[in-house]
């Protein structure tokens, strides 16, 4: 698994598998959060199974499958929701752990800063320098 923190409370990483979700759990996330459409993966890696396991855990699994065509702010919300009612640490997974970063930024517009969503996301690998205008027409900046 290649979790990269974006913040002490949100991770994100490319596609897990079934197996992978016991380490999560030890590592101290409590709230999965499924940003891949299952018709991206094979039936061993799409949603149910990754929440059978997850309940199996003792977690929660949340599914927002989130394409950069289809990405809309229904999303955002969802996602900043899931977050927030989180009881313990987040984990966010898609291909490579873009679309859940790229989530997770337009759903802090307006809390922090756009510098710092940047930063963040660039600190953990995800150069999304390019949604700058983006970030601050929705921060309102």
């Amino acid at each position: 698994m290649d979790i990269r923190q974006i913040t002490p409370t949100y991770a994100v990483s490319p596609q897990i598998a079934a197996e992978d979700v016991a380490n999560i759990a030890a590592e101290g996330f409590t709230t999965i959060i499924c940003n891949r459409p299952d018709a991206e993966v094979p039936p061993s890696h799409q949603a149910t199974v990754i929440a059978a396991a997850a309940q199996a855990a003792g977690l929660t699994f949340v599914e927002i499958p989130v394409t950069h065509q289809g990405l809309n702010m229904d999303m955002v919300d969802a996602q900043r929701a899931a977050i927030e009612a989180a009881t313990g640490p987040t984990l966010a997974y898609c291909a490579s752990g873009t679309r859940s970063s790229i989530v997770w930024s337009l759903g802090q517009a307006g809390q922090l800063s756009t510098d710092e969503i940047i930063a963040a996301t660039t600190a953990a690998g995800y150069d999304l320098g390019g949604m700058r205008a983006q970030l601050d027409a929705l921060s309102g900046t």
